[in-house]
């Protein structure tokens, strides 16, 4: 049983859009994926079930979840903050003990697991801890979602470097929200130098899909198409974060 650990160059590039593609995609080929999203900010307050997360909610439908929403995101806070801060402003600290049992109960029901992040790698979830130290205690290779535009070649070698110099592995880097009909010159080149100055496979290119509705689970084919070798692979054990050509000179 394995998985990956969703993390991205920042927030808002479409962690939970990609996270609910692999999911989706683990279900097609025959798997049961389980979903865990272990601290959400933003959640709305729902009079049945307390604070709810949308993200949350969309993993659990991509994945078809058999746990309920309060063991997929065991800790949520109402404001859109930085876990830290949220955690801070409504004088709840992060409950570990709820993560720990939390990820443990979905790794040994599914097939596959699925964690996304909350913001980028350093975004602290309190004062020991930031969201690489999160993916170091699941152990999971990373999927990094990365702009497509300009200033995404600075932002995308900051997340690698902090990942690698914490140990912590790569599968694969995913260029989400790419628009080919008004792509810009930097838009067209960013994905093969990543490739080159990181010595990964050149990122996963998802296009940009107006009809993708995370709050009305809704999600394209367009967006699950560039998915689907990576998720494949994966799942035989085959994939490997190859080393870009130029780097073997």
């Amino acid at each position: 049983m394995s998985g990956f650990f969703v993390t991205s160059t920042d927030t808002g590039v479409g962690k939970t859009v990609i996270a609910g593609a692999l999911a989706w995609l683990v279900r097609r080929q025959g798997r049961q994926p389980g979903v865990f999203k272990p601290v959400a900010t933003g959640c709305r307050y729902d009079p049945r079930l307390g604070l709810v997360s949308a993200d949350a909610e969309f993993l659990a439908h991509c994945a078809e979840a058999r746990e309920t929403l309060e063991v997929i995101n065991p800790v949520r806070y109402a404001g859109e903050l930085a876990p830290m801060v949220a955690a801070r402003r409504e004088d709840r600290s992060i409950d570990w003990a709820a993560i720990d049992e939390s990820f443990a109960r979905i790794r040994a029901a599914n097939d596959w697991i699925i964690v996304e992040g909350v913001g980028g790698l350093l975004v602290p979830i309190d004062e020991r801890n930031n969201v690489a130290d999160l993916a170091r205690r699941f152990g999971l290779p990373l999927v990094i979602v990365v702009r497509p535009g300009l200033g995404t070649i600075n932002h995308t070698l900051l997340t690698v470097e902090a990942a690698r110099s914490r140990g912590l592995p790569i599968a694969t880097l995913v260029v989400n929200g790419y628009e080919p009909a008004s792509g810009t010159l930097a838009e067209e080149t960013n994905p093969e130098v990543i490739a080159e100055l990181t010595g990964l496979r050149i990122p996963l290119i998802v296009p940009h899909d107006a009809d993708v509705d995370t709050r009305k689970g809704r999600l394209g084919e367009s967006i699950l198409f560039p998915l689907r070798e990576f998720v494949s692979a994966s799942l035989q054990g085959l994939w490997k974060p190859a080393v870009h050509p130029r780097r073997l000179r």
